[in-house]
């Protein structure tokens, strides 16, 4: 199996949007608006802030993307993290988000957040294995108003 993260461009977004949906259809409730992910939102995003795709054998099969918060370049908001259904389970959602660490670390970045869906509570212990910390005291940026707020965790960097 060869995987390859590579680095998303804004003209990667039709692909990124579609991997949002896939990934998330049938996983996350329908509500979200994952499910409704639209390419000139993700090219916007992308051109803001940046992107991950996660290839296996140069099957596109996951994305991540991240955006500073409130226009801060040293606080970057990770963003629609996702894996297609026919590879989970390999642990490489991990890739992923090491790759967005690493970025962020490279950057100069102090503060990597994101929001965590709360009938998806699994997935703290995910990002708690990463150093992510609940920050009950944070509202996340892009919450869906029709939803429950998500639970925000942070990580502190070390440059």
């Amino acid at each position: 199996m060869e995987l390859v993260i590579r680095e998303a461009s804004p003209d990667d977004a039709q692909l990124i949007a579609h991997l949002t949906r896939s990934c998330w259809a049938d996983k996350v409730a329908p509500t979200s608006s994952g499910h409704r992910e639209a390419t000139e939102q993700v090219q916007h995003e992308l051109l803001q802030g940046g992107g991950f795709i996660l290839y296996i054998n140069d099957e596109p099969v996951g994305s991540v993307r991240w955006l500073p918060v409130d226009m801060d370049a040293g606080i970057w908001e990770m963003r629609r993290m996702g894996v297609l259904p026919a590879f989970r389970g390999q642990t490489l959602s991990q890739h992923l988000l090491e790759a967005v660490i690493l970025a962020a670390q490279t950057a100069g970045v102090e503060e990597l957040r994101l929001g965590v869906r709360t009938d998806q509570p699994r997935l703290l212990d995910l990002y708690a294995a990463y150093e992510f910390e609940l920050a009950p005291e944070l509202d996340y940026a892009h919450a869906n108003p029709n939803e429950p707020k998500p639970n925000v965790m942070r990580r502190f960097l070390r440059n």
